[in-house]
């Protein structure tokens, strides 16, 4: 409980010392940045380009559409883009797991499976996400099962399990190969087999090198979806806002601003999740020694 409370602590620290760097920024730079040259070294600082902390905070509570017969509010519409997508990360998350672990096992039972497939799980990650979506769109577009069409929103869940699987795939199969060898020697002597072993020794042991690993996941399938989203042009979204909201920065950065920062949250909330995976997992910590 101390621990946790510290890394609460820590957080609110960390947000408050950006909102004082953003501040001091506007504060001691020029409004056009500093040039060397032709080349900006530091960014702009006016209004057009960094608004206030307070002002993006007051943008939250105004109407998203001024006039409208039922107004929502800019907050509104940034939370209820984030759940959303959190609602698509969070299944990316899971997908993208349960894909990882089984090919975590499957190479960590067969030595020549993870000779040959990781090195390509490694250089799935190097294509570019932008490239990705449109191609899952349109090859789910095609899909159709007992009546049932191809979402849009499937589209996005997918990739953001392609992001989620690869951090906990690789630490998976760290922590399965964890185990030090006279344990692993130990449950040879005693005529254990690998199912045995798996369950007693290796799955324990990689508890602390899946939690991490997880939470890298829980943040790269939040990037995913709304990369996604912005990609693909799917609607209720936390990406779909920022396009939007992009598109008035000219007058109202601040409006973009809000989107941004209930991206940042998400992706919080998204890693925090996995701190429940985290709670139920606690007694299998200091497995490795």
């Amino acid at each position: 409980m101390v621990g946790r409370a510290r890394g609460v602590g820590a957080a609110v620290v960390s947000f408050v010392l950006l909102v004082v760097l953003w501040e001091l920024a506007k504060l001691l730079l020029p409004d056009e940045g500093v040039l060397v040259g032709d080349t900006r070294v530091l960014p702009r600082t006016d209004e057009a380009a960094m608004p206030h902390v307070w002002t993006v905070f007051g943008r939250l509570f105004e109407p998203e559409v001024a006039g409208a017969a039922d107004p929502r509010t800019v907050g509104a519409a940034v939370a209820s883009g984030a759940l959303f997508t959190l609602g698509l990360a969070l299944g990316g998350l899971v997908l993208g797991g349960v894909l990882g672990m089984l090919l975590a096992l499957a190479m960590q039972r067969f030595g020549l499976l993870e000779r040959a497939a990781l090195p390509y799980v490694v250089a799935s990650q190097t294509v570019p996400l932008i490239a990705i979506a449109p191609l899952v769109a349109g090859w789910g577009g095609k899909i159709a099962i007992m009546g049932w069409s191809w979402q849009p929103w499937a589209s996005v869940m997918v990739i953001a399990s392609y992001l989620a699987f690869f951090p906990v795939a690789v630490g998976m199969l760290r922590g399965l190969n964890a185990p030090a060898k006279a344990d692993v020697e130990l449950f040879r002597t005693l005529a254990a087999g690998w199912w045995t072993t798996l369950v007693r020794l290796r799955l324990p042991a990689s508890v602390p090198f899946l939690i991490p690993a997880a939470r890298l996941a829980a943040a790269a399938a939040v990037v995913g979806a709304i990369v996604a989203e912005i990609s693909t042009g799917t609607r209720g979204g936390i990406g779909r806002l920022i396009i939007e909201y992009q598109q008035s920065a000219t007058g109202d950065p601040s409006r973009l601003y809000t989107a941004i920062l209930g991206a940042a949250v998400l992706g919080l909330v998204a890693a925090g999740a996995v701190g429940l995976l985290d709670v139920g997992l606690r007694r299998y910590r200091g497995s490795v020694r």
